[in-house]
C-alpha cells in the first residue's frame, strides 16, 4: 500500500460530528497501553499521525484519519485504564456502542492485544460487544519483537482460546521492528475489496 496522504480529517464524540462522506471506515481499539497509537503510526509509516499518549486512558474521541482521500482509519478510545472513574468508563463506552450503532461505513474493527500476555476480560468483552453489532473482526498481536517465534505461535493459540476465536485472524506487528506491516495491509485490502470498495494499493 502507497501512503500518498494521510489527513486527520476529524475528532468526534456524537454521531453528528462523523465524516459525512461514504468512504469505508476500518477502526483500532484495544486497552490503553496495548501499543495502538504506535501500531497505526507504524502501518502509516508515520512517526506522530496518531498521537501517543505518555498518559493512559487520555485519548476521549473517536479520531479518523483520512487516507489518500480513499478510506478512513478510525482510532478508538483506549479501554481497561484502572485509574478511570466509572463515570469516564460509562460514557467512553457509549460514545463507542454509537460509533458501532451509526457508523454506516465501518466494515471492519481490529482489537489489538499485547502478545506477551493472555488477553483480559476487557478484551473478551469487547470482541463480543463488536460481534453483538454483526461486525467483522480481526486481532492485531502488539509488541510481536519482545518474544521468541516460538512464544508468538504459544501465544497465537492462547489469545485464540482465551477469545474464543472462530477463525478471526491474528495478525502480529512489531512497532520497533516494522514487522508484520504488509501482511496486516494485505488483509486490510482484502477487506476493503471483500466490501466493494476500490483502492489504489
Amino acid at each position: 500500500m502507497k501512503i500518498k496522504e494521510i489527513r486527520m480529517d476529524m475528532s468526534a464524540v456524537r454521531k453528528e460530528q462523523y465524516p459525512d462522506d461514504d468512504l469505508p471506515q476500518i477502526a483500532f481499539v484495544g486497552r490503553s497501553n496495548v501499543g495502538k497509537s504506535s501500531s497505526i503510526n507504524t502501518l502509516l509509516n508515520r512517526k506522530r499521525i496518531a498521537r501517543v499518549s505518555q498518559t493512559p486512558g487520555k485519548t476521549r474521541t473517536i479520531n479518523f484519519y483520512k487516507i489518500n482521500s480513499e478510506f478512513y482509519f478510525v482510532d478508538l478510545p483506549g479501554y481497561g485504564y484502572a485509574k478511570l472513574s466509572k463515570e469516564l468508563k460509562s460514557s467512553w463506552g457509549k460514545v463507542m456502542e454509537e460509533y458501532f450503532v451509526n457508523s454506516k461505513n465501518l466494515v471492519h474493527v481490529f482489537i489489538l492485544v499485547d502478545i506477551r500476555h493472555e488477553p483480559k476480560e476487557d478484551d473478551v468483552l469487547m470482541l463480543e460487544f463488536i460481534r453483538h453489532y454483526g461486525i467483522p473482526v480481526s486481532i492485531i498481536a502488539t509488541k510481536s519483537d519482545k518474544v521468541t517465534r516460538n512464544d508468538a505461535a504459544n501465544s497465537k493459540r492462547t489469545i485464540a482460546k482465551k477469545l474464543n476465536l472462530a477463525g478471526e485472524k491474528i495478525l502480529p506487528i512489531s512497532a520497533l521492528k516494522k514487522t508484520g506491516v504488509d501482511e496486516i495491509w494485505s488483509h486490510v485490502v482484502d477487506i476493503y475489496k471483500d466490501n466493494g470498495y476500490e483502492i489504489t494499493e
